[in-house]
Formats: structure tokens, C-alpha cells, sequence
């Protein structure tokens, strides 16, 4: 291999450099490619929410998957794990830091959707699987452990419902003078079906290769600093990786798109989970066994986080404190001492 392609052997302050380009490359590329990929999504005849999970949620999700799997296979499981329950907490608080810019009313207000609803549940149940597998023996079929094959068939399990509730739903939100009519995309992107699809494989190709990038970058990390795995990859992959989510969301809100701003992040929390599966499959044994307490405690945090944005769908205030609701208020809180517990 290339000695410039040797990342993780650069110097400390050449791994700082190359993960902060890297993370800009994630954010300005990821966004372009979700925007291709709505376009997909919308073209493709498909219900909006399964092609929305399979073309946006794959597309923004695809740095932190990388990251995963590459870590995981370089016999890294701390800061695999790490990466996608980092990746959890971050585009859980990346909501609240959209209510900010929402000034009409709460974002769950106005957001309020049933397939909203649904995705944030479906989040929680996929979650709830690799935390028992990490309590549970390390028994293996062949080489994966049977989480593995429970998580993506309740993720697909739950597209099902999603299409169903979104076909079929039994109960609507109450609409009022702050609810926003659903926005299918934010950035309509122009082009024929061909050119569209090239983009997405070069967009995606970019993406990937950064996602690579910040996991070599992470090693070295590891490496030279006395910070450990557990946090690097919680804390700076974790967030590195999810940049797409938070400018996506931005964007998505002050479009007026408030329910697709609340929906991409949802259920893209709810694909990120297979980042675990598929980390497992790269991991020479159970990637589970490697998840510590640090690692419980942040996936128990983002499970809160999720928790209480549910409930503020539910109650659907108007206002609250700083204009955004208590739920905005309650996530930024326990992002920040998902944080402090890293380090203490």
C-alpha cells in the first residue's frame, strides 16, 4: 500500500487534519448524495417511506457503515461499536439542533407524523437486540452470532409496517395553524434517470472512501492519544460520520420540510443499527461481546433520547423553553452527559 494511504501511521496533527477534511468531505458530499437520492426515491415509484429508508437512509448512513465494518475488520470491535451507538446519540441531538431553527413553533409540533412514530419505535426495537445479545452467551452460527440475522429481518419486518401504516393509518395527528404539509424532497434534482444514477455511484463512492478514511483515521487515533477506543469512535467517528443527518436537517426545516427533517433521522437511526450486523460479519467472533458498559450506556441514552422525542410528538407543545420544546431541551441534556460519562 501507498505510504499516503497509510493513515493510521500519519502523525498526530497529520490525524487531526485528515479527520476534520474527511469529515467536511462527509458533510458536503453526504448532503449532495441525499438529495440525489430523494430524487430516486420519488422516481422510482416506490412507497416514500421504504424507498426513503432504502435511498436516503442507506445513502447518509453509508460513512458510519464503512466505518464500522473497516474498523471491526482491522480487529478494532471497541471502536466499531462505538461509531454506531455515537452515530445514534448525535443524529438523535441533531433533531433538537434543527427545533432551533425552526422558529414557528416546536419541530415536534409541527413534525407530528404516525410514520414518524413508527420509525423512532422500530429504532428502539432494532436497538434492544444487540443489547441482549451483549448479556446473552456468545453462541455463533458459523462465524455470526444470531443477532446478526434478527436485526436486519426486524429492520425489513418493520419497513413492512411502515408501508402499511403509511397505506393504511388508523390515526392522523390533529392539524393546526404550525403543522407543515409533508415536502417530499427538499432540493429537487434535475437530470435524466441515468445521469441520476451516476451521480448517486460517485456520490456514493466519495462517501465511502471518507468513511474509510475516518476509520484509518480513528486507529491512529487510538494509537497515539490516551483517549481510548470506546470514546474515539462514540464521540468523534461517531459524529463525523452523521454530519449528512444534521445539514440535511437544517436544510429540511427551514424548507418547511419539518416532517421529512424528523422522519430521515428516525428511521435513519433505526438502519444505523445494522451497522452492528454487518460489523459482525467483518469481525473474527462475536462483535456483542466486545460492546463494555461505556458502550450500554450510550445505547441506553440514545434509547432515552428517542424515548422523550416520542413523547414530544405525542404532547405536541407549541413552544417551550428557547422557543423548542422539553423533549429538545431533555436530548440536548443527555447528549452532553453521554459525553461527560466518556470521560469520567
Amino acid at each position: 500500500m501507498p505510504d499516503f494511504l497509510q493513515i493510521s501511521a500519519y502523525p498526530l496533527w497529520g490525524l487531526v487534519v485528515t479527520f476534520l477534511v474527511t469529515a467536511l468531505v462527509i458533510g458536503v458530499a453526504g448532503v449532495r448524495l441525499s438529495s440525489v437520492a430523494d430524487e430516486l426515491a420519488d422516481r422510482t415509484g416506490l412507497g416514500e417511506v421504504i424507498a426513503g429508508a432504502l435511498f436516503v437512509g442507506l445513502t447518509t448512513s453509508m460513512p458510519g457503515a464503512i466505518t464500522s465494518v473497516s474498523t471491526a475488520f482491522q480487529n478494532q470491535p471497541e471502536l466499531a461499536v462505538g461509531n454506531a451507538f455515537g452515530s445514534l446519540t448525535a443524529q438523535t441531538a441533531f433533531i433538537a439542533i434543527a427545533d432551533l431553527f425552526y422558529r414557528r413553533a416546536n419541530l415536534e409540533h409541527a413534525a407530528a407524523s404516525v410514520t414518524g412514530l413508527a420509525q423512532g419505535v422500530l429504532m428502539v426495537v432494532t436497538l434492544s437486540i444487540p443489547l441482549l445479545a451483549a448479556t446473552a452467551p456468545g453462541v455463533t452460527l458459523g462465524w455470526i452470532h444470531p443477532a446478526s440475522l434478527a436485526i436486519p429481518l426486524a429492520y425489513i419486518f418493520g419497513l413492512r409496517l411502515l408501508w402499511q401504516i403509511e397505506q393504511s393509518p388508523m390515526w392522523n395527528p390533529v392539524e393546526t395553524s404550525e403543522t407543515e404539509e409533508e415536502i417530499s424532497d427538499v432540493e429537487h434534482v434535475e437530470g435524466r434517470l441515468t445521469t441520476l444514477w451516476l451521480q448517486f455511484a460517485g456520490l456514493a463512492a466519495i462517501t465511502a472512501a471518507a468513511g474509510l478514511a475516518i476509520a484509518q483515521a480513528s486507529i491512529g487515533l487510538v494509537d497515539k492519544t490516551d483517549i481510548g477506543a470506546g470514546p474515539i469512535g462514540t464521540l468523534f467517528s461517531g459524529v463525523a460520520t452523521s454530519l449528512p443527518e444534521l445539514v440535511t436537517a437544517v436544510a429540511a426545516v427551514r424548507a418547511g420540510a419539518v416532517s421529512l427533517a424528523i422522519g430521515n433521522i428516525l428511521g435513519g437511526n433505526a438502519f444505523d443499527v445494522m451497522f452492528l450486523a454487518a460489523a459482525d460479519v467483518a469481525y473474527d467472533g462475536s462483535i456483542y461481546a466486545a460492546i463494555t458498559p461505556d458502550h450500554m450506556g450510550t445505547a441506553l441514552i440514545a434509547i432515552l433520547m428517542t424515548g422523550l422525542l416520542l413523547l414530544g410528538l405525542l404532547k405536541r407543545d407549541r413552544d417551550g423553553p428557547a422557543g423548542v420544546g422539553f423533549e429538545s431541551v431533555s436530548v440536548l441534556a443527555l447528549y452532553a452527559l453521554s459525553v461527560i460519562l466518556l470521560f469520567t
